[in-house]
């Protein structure tokens, strides 16, 4: 038997290499959190702008219904007659819109059917709806690359 000892050294580029390794996707994942967590907040800011401007139509239009209510009322109160309501109310119109964007627009419409006595609605809603303008000019084509013949 030889008494010469083996001596057992640690190898440095192994953990050097997995430590280079495991730093870098650290990095990486945190840089890809960073983006979503940006994209995810623009996101939020779109949606809040888009529902608060929902709501300013909304309230916008509960503000119109008020004020038809009150002339309806009054007109109601101070007709004698079915022709003379008629006729009142005849100047209060039955179709608003309020904006809620570039392209879009809240949408109402009443109609205003004759009431039997004072409980009675004076006022019905048609519609209420958020409608996209029509006149949008939609980019239908297809983009593709021409290839010119080889010959």
């Amino acid at each position: 038997m030889s008494d010469t000892k083996r001596e057992f050294t640690v190898s440095i580029g192994l953990p050097s290499i997995l430590l280079i390794f495991v730093v870098l996707c650290l990095v990486a994942f945190g840089v890809l959190s960073l983006v979503s967590a940006n994209a995810d907040q623009k996101l939020s800011q779109k949606v809040l702008d888009r529902s608060t401007a929902y709501y300013e139509a909304c309230n916008q239009a509960e503000e119109m219904l008020c004020d038809v209510d009150t002339r309806l009322h009054a007109a109601y109160q101070s007709s004698h007659s079915t022709e003379e309501y008629v006729q009142m109310i005849s100047v209060i119109p039955g179709h608003y819109t309020y904006p809620v964007s570039d392209i879009q627009y809240l949408d109402v419409v009443l109609s205003y059917p004759m009431p039997n006595n004072d409980a009675d609605a004076l006022y019905e809603i048609l519609s209420w709806k958020v409608v996209t303008r029509e006149d949008l000019d939609y980019d239908t084509g297809l983009h593709l690359m021409e290839i010119e013949d080889v010959e």
